[in-house]
């Protein structure tokens, strides 16, 4: 029974020309509910670049995770799946979802690119985002938007996972996973 279900798809790699952030996996993303896919819950996601590496953690491993089907769970801490940060001028608690069974990988994220770091805001987590072009920033309110997008159709799949993390407890989200498609290592094909 395939449920909720991110769907990523890596198409490769993008970096400014000056190299100063770091690059980046570029993909697209569609939101499935039952093997249907949900209008306005698609778009591209960014990520660190490299080959998806699970087995060192976040500090000495600067890679994305490896391509697979991983639990979500709801996220409590600065990050939030609940009572986060308005937007408007306070990014203290981010809205989120964090994505489980990531081996020796921790606190891996889909949540919004912020400042200052609006090319790549990950050393491991995911930024959905509008279309970009290699040297494009994203833009921390509309990718705000798209991931309060998701948590809202996650919070209607599964109401009670969302009830235990407003007690701030994270919360596994019944029959809700991430598939990752893809370990490009080349441009993103034009």
């Amino acid at each position: 029974m395939p449920g909720w279900e991110l769907r990523v798809t890596r198409l490769g790699v993008q970096q400014k020309r000056d190299s100063t952030p770091p690059a980046r996996t570029y993909g697209s993303y569609q939101v499935f509910i039952d093997d249907t896919a949900v209008e306005g819950l698609s778009g591209n996601i960014c990520e660190r670049r490299g080959r998806g590496d699970n087995s060192h953690n976040g500090v000495t491993n600067h890679s994305r995770i490896a391509a697979g089907t991983y639990p979500l769970s709801t996220q409590f801490g600065r990050y939030r799946s609940v009572n986060y940060s308005d937007g408007a001028s306070d990014e203290t608690h981010p809205p989120a979802f964090r994505v489980m069974n990531t081996g020796a990988r921790t606190a891996i994220l889909v949540h919004p690119a912020h400042r200052p770091h609006l090319y790549l805001s990950s050393i491991g987590c995911f930024n959905p985002t509008r279309p970009l072009g290699d040297a494009d920033d994203m833009d921390f309110t509309e990718s705000r938007a798209r991931v309060i997008a998701m948590l809202d159709s996650l919070r209607q799949h599964d109401a009670a996972a969302f009830e235990r993390a407003n007690v701030g407890t994270n919360t596994p989200i019944a029959n809700a996973s991430l598939v990752i498609t893809g370990e490009p290592m080349g441009a993103v094909p034009t």
